[in-house]
């Protein structure tokens, strides 16, 4: 029987080992997706207990917690923290197969020193020593950071926000990790949403530009695309149901935007026409900045629509899409690499399904500009446990080219987030150590260390023309 967590945890072969903790263990951390907040990152807060850290705003370990038949009250509720810390480990102690229960001890072992197991008999122990941790020293939101050996922050920010902490954290100098924004514009997008008006309204007054007409909304968001260049933006994402090829005049275009503006919610066909249009001429827009795309895509979200009326959006109510078409997501590439608007993007499906089509169409739009132009995600939010990972990085594997894959992100709105970046490599690894010993690959630790150390960290920093640094 194999121990729990130890060294050696995922770790099966002698060339997994070799290969994690002589090339990947000690890598840098490029966070270049995340959904961690700049304002606490520059105030540097401190939580007051780990429920705050923990618990707060993470709608993964919410859903577990429903899961298992915990009242709201402990989840979202007025509950007090002690009580939800209490409930959330009496679940995770049953919570067997859930990568929750990997990363939680993780997270346990690697900031808070605890190696014992968290379940509901030793939920007061570990409340203890993780608060009387959170209050010493190298315990704020930097210090964690800094703990965590992360290089590169990437933020998830909206083209109407004014950049202020990215601002100030890019004028200190007493804090040695890079922090920049991440273009995203899905609010602008999104005209099917009862909110879009409002949100142009607002869009049209941080830009100065009056947006009247679909012409005019793309020269404020140009503005405001000047404006995050401006703060070292070199990457945007987008949340979409599924990439849409749906190419119409534009009067068309600018007739569905008119209709909208008036109070008119558009058809499905609409909507296709103008999210296609809105894409096309960010593409354009990327290209020409040298920016990376970033498509998510494959989620149905806000499924249950009483949950959705008292918490809002993102608090786990959303799931697998089984809608997205690789038909029009080639087309789509297809489309911008004909008219010289395809910019480096990175594909994401929420459904495994899609592994082999992502793989496929890739392979049509690489060239010489850069190594993995377009790339396959990582697994991410319902993928990114042990399955999907292995997953992900075998059919890339199978049907492209795994050494230049970009690697881990975290996702997260978590400070403690950052052991999901060890638990990928180790999974890594693992995957490279198999293929040896089953003679898939030989015996070549030199190449095989080169490989680990680019997807764990030199690869995206390459493809996001970040600084560079030795490791």
């Amino acid at each position: 029987m194999k121990a729990f967590l130890d060294q050696n945890f995922l770790l099966n072969t002698e060339e997994a080992r070799t290969l994690y903790h002589e090339a990947a263990k000690d890598c840098p951390i490029i966070d270049y997706h995340c959904h961690l907040n700049p304002r606490e990152i520059w105030e540097d807060i401190r939580y007051e207990n780990i429920t705050q850290v923990w618990l707060g705003g993470d709608h993964y370990k919410w859903r577990l917690m429903r899961s298992a038949g915990v009242p709201e009250k402990y989840i979202t509720g007025d509950a007090s923290d002690y009580e939800k810390f209490l409930k959330y480990a009496e679940v995770l102690g049953k919570a067997i197969g859930n990568p929750l229960y990997h990363w939680s001890h993780l997270e346990l072992r690697r900031y808070f020193g605890y190696e014992g197991i968290l379940n509901k008999n030793t939920a007061d122990e570990v409340w203890k020593l993780a608060n009387e941790k959170l209050a010493s020293d190298g315990f704020t939101s930097r210090g964690l950071i800094m703990q965590s050996n992360v290089d590169t922050i990437c933020t998830t920010d909206d083209p109407v926000d004014n950049l202020e902490y990215h601002e100030k954290l890019a004028a200190d100098k007493t804090f040695p990790v890079t922090v920049l924004p991440a273009w995203r514009p899905d609010k602008a997008m999104n005209l099917e949403k009862e909110t879009w008006t409002d949100y142009i309204a607002q869009l049209s007054q941080v830009s100065g530009v009056k947006i009247d007409s679909f012409a005019a909304l793309m020269q404020a968001l140009h503005s405001r695309l000047d404006f995050f260049a401006a703060h070292q933006c070199t990457l945007s994402d987008h949340a979409l149901n599924y990439v849409m090829y749906a190419p119409a005049s534009e009067e068309k275009v600018e007739e569905i935007f008119a209709a909208r503006l008036a109070g008119k919610l558009p058809s499905a066909e609409e909507e296709a026409i103008f999210k296609f249009a809105f894409m096309n001429c960010m593409a354009e827009e990327y290209t020409k900045r040298n920016w990376v795309m970033q498509l998510h895509y494959g989620c149905r979200r806000d499924n249950n629509p009483p949950m959705f009326k008292k918490l809002g959006p993102d608090t786990g109510f959303d799931c697998v899409d089984n809608s997205a078409p690789s038909t029009q997501t080639a087309a789509f590439l297809g489309h911008l690499e004909e008219n010289g608007r395809l910019p480096k993007t990175i594909l994401y499906s929420l459904n495994t399904n899609d592994n082999s089509a992502i793989d496929t169409i890739l392979g049509c739009f690489q060239n010489d500009r850069a190594v993995g132009r377009i790339q396959h995600g990582s697994a991410w939010w319902f993928d990114d446990h042990f399955d999907g990972m292995m997953d992900q990085m075998k059919s890339l594997g199978n049907r492209g080219y795994l050494a230049g894959f970009v690697g881990m992100l975290t996702d997260s709105r978590s400070f403690l987030s950052y052991p999901r970046h060890e638990y990928f490599r180790r999974i890594l690894c693992r995957l490279f150590g198999e293929w040896v010993e089953e003679g898939f690959y030989p015996e070549d630790m030199d190449t095989l260390k080169e490989i680990v150390k680019g997807i764990c960290y030199g690869n995206a920093r390459n493809y996001f023309n970040f600084a560079k640094k030795e490791i």
